[in-house]
């Protein structure tokens, strides 16, 4: 068996990994690169393997950093099935066509605005790529085993962190590969604890808060910050990953406003992907946390804004009120013209609530920004910007350790990816001090013998 590393190595975004096991190419997540714009041209870059010759994809789950690469990668050739959980496949129906259409859209911005460099500015896939490459979308039920040839399979286990998300289990009858995917928390506020580990030879995991541990989610300074902006005359701006993190932060606004501890505000969500994903979550409530009365207050609280249009209309509201939109690191989306519009404001709020990658928009404006580039502009930062950090849904690095410890034989090999070099490295020590397993951090296209 080998495997090779093709994205997510010295960065949390990316995530792409080889495995050729008795003669088949398996491509384990398939993911875009997003964030600054060094890691974006990536995209554009052919992979070390021609998408022809893949035998199969398999996506741990359906965020884009993890599935988002599969459009183009049809287009440039691939045609085998694309193995997903039941929950994947219905998110990826939804994030797949929307990421295209952003895509497309930016494109257009740009070309109207003349701020891109390129003439015409193009999308790197469309909308109706994303719509061919789902025809490939083969579900498979967590912890069925669901063979490849008569000597390799795979295994999905509920990893918490997102609806549909799972660790995967590479087995070629000798030696078990395992990739963690993104982890869950324990304490999650929405999904359910991962699935402890019982085996792994060989382990893939990914460190994206690997160098530190989740502070206690403060709903008081929360409930503050709102009364605070609102009483100023303002609006809050909650930028949200449009899967889990959108939905979550719904949920605890719903409790808020139930409980009377918050403003009256009306509260919108204002990003086509998220709604849909937030359907998605009420039909598979079972999943999660969230009881179907629970997805039904959420519905009733919330206004969905579907339309351009009414996008605008929203745009020129001055009466306060809360604001969800996508992206989380607003790094694309309808929240970049929230921005623009609040930033320039002393009574506005934008509150990040989740990890924000190296020299993203996001990670900028937690790190005191005084401007920010959108749409080719500098908008001045004004308003009053709060990073709520805890409430990522990814394991912190003691979280992880404790997942890891369920696994009673030491694997010959762990392999630490998907997190920042910093952290990579600090998550990679605390294997080596605390379990006493063999453990290092890859770099980009290296390929291992296992």
């Amino acid at each position: 068996m080998k495997l090779q590393f093709l994205g997510a190595t010295g960065t949390v975004t990316g995530s792409k990994y080889l495995v050729e096991v008795n003669g088949r190419r398996i491509l384990v997540d398939c993911g875009l690169y997003q964030g600054v714009k060094n890691y974006r041209q990536m995209n554009w870059q052919d992979l070390p393997v021609k998408p022809e010759k893949l035998d199969a994809v398999v996506l741990t789950h359906a965020h884009l950093d993890h599935s988002g690469y599969l459009p183009l990668l049809v287009k440039k050739g691939f045609s085998g099935p694309v193995y997903t959980t039941p929950g994947t496949k219905e998110l990826c129906k939804i994030l797949l066509p929307d990421a295209g259409f952003l895509q497309e859209e930016d494109a257009r911005y740009a070309s109207r605005h003349g701020y891109s460099k390129h003439n015409p500015p193009l999308p790197l896939y469309t909308e109706e790529d994303a719509r061919k490459a789902l025809k490939q979308l083969q579900p498979v039920a967590f912890n069925d085993i669901h063979k490849l040839a008569d000597d390799v399979s795979i295994r999905f286990r509920p990893a918490g962190h997102i609806l549909g998300a799972a660790s995967l289990e590479v087995f070629d009858g000798h030696e078990l590969l395992v990739f963690s995917g993104d982890v869950g928390r324990p304490d999650d506020v929405i999904m359910y604890p991962p699935e402890p580990l019982k085996r792994a030879d060989y382990l893939v995991i990914e460190s994206t808060y690997g160098d530190r541990e989740h502070l206690d989610l403060d709903l008081d300074a929360f409930v503050r910050l709102i009364a605070k902006t609102a009483k100023a005359g303002g609006s809050v701006l909650i930028p949200a990953f449009a899967v889990g993190r959108a939905q979550m932060m719904l949920h605890i606004l719903e409790q808020l406003k139930s409980q009377n501890r918050i403003p009256p505000l009306p509260v919108y969500l204002n990003s086509p992907m998220a709604i849909k994903a937030t359907e998605v979550f009420h039909r598979f409530h079972e999943r999660h946390r969230l009881s179907k009365e629970d997805c039904e207050r959420i519905d009733a609280m919330t206004h969905y804004v579907r339309t351009v249009e009414d996008s605008m209309a929203l745009m020129e509201q001055n009466y306060p009120s809360i604001i969800v939109s996508a992206s989380g690191m607003a790094s694309g989306g309808r929240v970049l013209h929230h921005l623009k519009k609040m930033l320039p404001k002393h009574r506005n709020t934008i509150i990040f609530a989740g990890y924000q990658s190296m020299a993203t928009r996001g990670e900028k404006l937690v790190h005191g920004a005084t401007s920010i580039k959108i749409h080719g502009q500098d908008v001045p930062v004004k308003a009053n910007i709060c990073h709520l950090d805890s409430l990522s849904a990814h394991a912190d690095a003691g979280q992880m350790i404790s997942w890891l410890s369920s696994i009673k034989t030491p694997p010959k090999q762990v392999f630490v990816t998907h997190g920042e070099p910093e952290a990579a490295q600090a998550m990679s020590d605390r294997v080596a001090t605390e379990l006493g397993w063999n453990a290092r951090v890859p770099v980009l296209n290296e390929e291992v013998q296992l």
